[in-house]
């Protein structure tokens, strides 16, 4: 039992290890060429957005619908940085 108890103390400080490297890394997503460009963490926290001022040409569907591509591109990317490092994380992770 103790055994158990340790494998999984040591796993709940990988996960949190891991959790605060996602929280340090970036991801950008970007849509229209690059009118939009949207900076998140592996913790979908946002870090910013920047709009080339083109963008700002174009009427407000336009806007939001680009805007909108850029943050689901950096959120896809936020989700793949996710399950690569908790893939490596739990890699060699035994529950026996």
């Amino acid at each position: 039992m103790s055994d158990m108890k340790q494998q999984a103390m040591d796993l709940q400080t990988k996960v949190a290890a891991a959790q605060k490297q996602l929280g340090e890394m970036t991801v950008k997503g970007i849509s229209g060429g690059g009118m939009a460009i949207v900076e998140m963490t592996g913790k979908y926290d946002f870090v910013k957005l920047t709009i080339n001022p083109d963008l700002l040409k174009e009427d407000i569907k336009t806007i939001e619908q680009v805007i909108g591509a850029a943050y689901s591109d950096a959120k896809g990317k936020s989700d793949k940085l996710i399950d690569d490092v908790m893939s490596k994380t739990l890699a060699n992770v035994s529950l026996d």
